[in-house]
């Protein structure tokens, strides 16, 4: 028996394990990107509560830009609540320059709820 055929029907190749031929499979070749907290926080989720579409994507090459994808609008979402939610809230620089620690404690809630918010929204649906 030969070690490795080709089958001219569907093109594929096949290899000799034992007493099967099993396809020789590769995937296809994906760009890396650069994936950030955002990013690595989904692909936790959906490997763990949505394995079909891990799996889908992870099959047709898509896997890490869908993942670069949601990291890069989780990460503008985020910035952009910051920015909206101190200017609300009335936290400015005079009040950094006035008084920190409350400003500290005020962008820390702050961020703390647009993280709440950009998990919510993004990360975990």
């Amino acid at each position: 028996m030969e070690k490795v055929i080709y089958d001219e029907k569907n093109g594929l190749w096949y290899e000799l394990q034992g007493d099967y031929y099993i396809p020789c499979l590769k995937l296809p070749k994906e760009e890396q990107q650069h994936i950030g907290v955002w990013g690595q926080r989904h692909l936790r989720y959906i490997k763990k509560h949505h394995k079909v579409l891990y799996l889908n994507l992870l099959t047709s090459g898509k896997l890490n830009s869908h993942i670069a994808d949601i990291d890069k609008q989780a990460e503008d979402m985020f910035f952009r609540l910051v920015k909206q939610i101190a200017e609300c809230e009335g936290v400015t620089e005079q009040l950094k320059a006035d008084n920190q620690m409350e400003w500290v404690g005020k962008i820390n809630n702050i961020r703390n709820m647009a993280t709440e918010i950009v998990n919510n929204d993004l990360i975990y649906a």
